[in-house]
């Protein structure tokens, strides 16, 4: 059990009814203003994120991209959030409707949580890194496979334009880096040589090669050859002049310099303000007050519980050895490695959609219209990358797509492929993110919104559903789904133990090893992962113990009145929301819904 989640900053601004509030309940003079509030906030951040607006096929800002880095952009920021926390300050719960209150506790949040965020200097001294950074998710829009679309004419230009301010952030990126050295901020050594084969990708100088010209390749056939051959002169003076020697720059900077000067410590702590730093992470990823102590202690039980879980798996296939040696011979069984192409398993995705379809509609009443697609992840960040869900557009015209990273498909072990596309494709990502997209009763600034304690909660939650939806009938895959759920688990032990506890990156490695199936090259992508975005790998765990105690809960307050589709319903209506605000409204549900005495 987590304890009660128990957010300061909202302790008194959000008192929910889950009864529906009447019309005389609500002023309308209020509700109109506070709406203006709201979609005034939505319309300005997309002037600050106009990627954003690219992300949700909002199509206005697609030639824009603002440096992020540079001081004039961070005193817009913060001023941004300092002006809409103070606005909806002066509005009065009792004059909104039910989800307007919620509107206001989040955008409450949102502004508290990242207006702390600016205080700190990590955003501007650590702009890239393996994993995490602006330049691997610009490239996928440079693929022309992603959200950026390549349409017509006009969307080839306004991709030029978008470039040009990419550069510029690139090389904003390179000075930010150096001013980082001499405040020492600086990447451990582990992580910059992860970077430098990427940055080494986009110099390749043959042009019909380069990412960046990719989407002339595929120019519809209906542009004039005029058009055609300007924007083939364009793309190639874009990549020759302007792409390949930014970031060359930049790589002879990182492969130097940098290099020289990376750090041999693996935590947050050990740079300025570390610990402040680490302990504003787990506020904002798990949107709970939990200190690193507390979750290293619930990682520690939690990965105790699921080694026993463990245990009776190996018994039950007939494995006689010790765990340890379970879990390598489930790494290295080779009827669990049965492909030789990417496509193969592509089409064991789907097949496991397939075998779950006829049970999802027992567990949920409400699917998304967004349509859904599995991918190989690109090749230029596949071995680097993790299995992920790109959410589609809000109008619907763009699918969600689940992408998986495959870049040796002889060797992909398929041991927990079911729980994997549990968890970042049906019903995990893909219907909680679609739903939110499409609620009209949320206003727009909510369906964008991620918190990681919400979403990856109810990803690693949706693991758990996979026996009552005919999956995990092989006791591989249900070990699959165990190792995945340990997995999480150790990510509370390792990631505190790093950036609390003074660990390095080799005991984290081996803590790993030690208890999970996944590969060592696995474990390690994953470790120095943690190591580069403090605090993010604790939000799954913590979340999903939160549903899971929530519907523990609701289960037995509401006996045979509980229905499982309503307590989906109820978890996934409202967004990603904080932990804290999730706890009191299936709190009042549970209370609202009780059988009159």
């Amino acid at each position: 059990m987590i304890k009660n989640l128990t957010l300061l900053l909202f302790s008194t601004l959000l008192i929910f009814s889950c009864k529906k509030q009447t019309k005389e309940n609500v002023k309308p003079d209020a509700t109109a203003s506070f709406q203006t509030v709201l979609k005034n906030y939505y319309e300005e951040g997309l002037l600050l994120n106009p990627v954003q607006a690219t992300m949700t096929g909002d199509n206005r800002f697609n030639d824009q991209f603002p440096n992020t880095l540079s001081e004039t952009y961070i005193d817009s920021l913060k001023n941004y959030y300092l002006k809409y926390k103070k606005e909806i300050a002066q509005f009065n719960d009792t004059h909104l409707s039910v989800t307007e209150q919620m509107s206001k506790a989040v955008l409450a949040w949102e502004c508290a949580i990242n207006t702390e965020y600016l205080s700190f200097n990590n955003y501007k001294f650590f702009p890239i890194d393996q994993m995490w950074s602006v330049n691997l998710f610009f490239g996928q829009l440079a693929s022309g496979q992603s959200a950026q679309p390549f349409k017509t004419v006009d969307d080839y230009n306004n991709w030029l334009k978008r470039v040009d301010g990419f550069v510029v952030w690139l090389t904003t990126a390179e000075a930010r880096m150096k001013e980082g050295m001499a405040a020492n901020y600086v990447l451990p050594k582990s992580l910059i040589v992860k970077v430098i084969p990427q940055l080494e990708a986009m110099t390749n100088p043959d042009i019909e090669q380069h990412l960046f010209y990719t989407p002339i390749k595929s120019l519809p056939e209906n542009f004039s050859t005029e058009d055609k051959a300007v924007l083939t002169k364009a793309f190639t003076e874009m990549v020759t002049e302007k792409i390949i020697p930014t970031y060359q720059s930049l790589l002879n900077f990182m492969k130097t310099d940098y290099l020289k000067a990376g750090r041999t410590t693996s935590g947050i702590a050990e740079t300025p303000n570390g610990k402040s730093y680490y302990e504003h992470q787990i506020k904002k990823y798990t949107t709970t007050s939990m200190s690193s102590e507390e979750i290293h202690e619930l990682g520690l039980s939690e990965v105790a519980r699921i080694l026993s879980e463990m245990e009776k798996v190996k018994k039950q296939v007939g494995y006689e050895g010790n765990l340890k040696s379970f879990f390598n011979y489930v790494r290295n069984k080779k009827e669990l490695m049965p492909f030789t192409d990417a496509q193969q398993i592509i089409d064991n995705f789907n097949a496991i959609h397939e075998r779950m379809k006829p049970q999802l509609e027992k567990l949920f009443d409400k699917t998304p219209k967004t349509a859904f697609e599995v991918r190989q992840t690109e090749a230029f960040r596949e071995n680097s990358a993790s299995a992920e869900y790109n959410p589609g557009s809000i109008d619907g015209t763009r699918p969600g797509i689940f992408y998986t990273p495959i870049p040796n498909a002889s060797k992909y072990n398929i041991y927990s492929d079911e729980s994997l596309f549990l968890h970042e494709a049906i019903p995990g990502h893909h219907y909680q993110i679609s739903l939110t997209q499409e609620n009209e009763e949320l206003s727009n600034f909510r369906k964008v919104l991620w918190y990681s304690g919400y979403g990856e909660g109810w990803a690693l939650y949706t693991e758990s559903l996979g026996k009552e939806l005919g999956l995990y009938t092989d006791p591989y895959q249900y070990f699959g789904m165990l190792g995945a759920e340990m997995h999480r688990a150790i990510r509370l032990v390792v990631d505190t133990g790093l950036h609390a506890k003074g660990w390095t990156r080799e005991q984290a490695i081996q803590y790993s090893l030690d208890n999970e199936a996944e590969s060592e090259a696995g474990i390690i992508a994953e470790i120095e992962r943690y190591m580069a975005n403090p605090g993010q790998a604790l939000s799954y765990k913590i979340g999903q113990l939160k549903i899971r105690e929530l519907r523990g809960k609701a289960e037995q307050e509401l006996g045979d009145t509980f229905d499982i589709r309503e307590f989906h319903n109820q978890i996934l209506e409202t967004g990603c929301i904080p932990l804290s605000l999730l706890e009191t409204k299936i709190n009042n549900w549970i209370n609202a819904s009780k059988p009159v005495q």
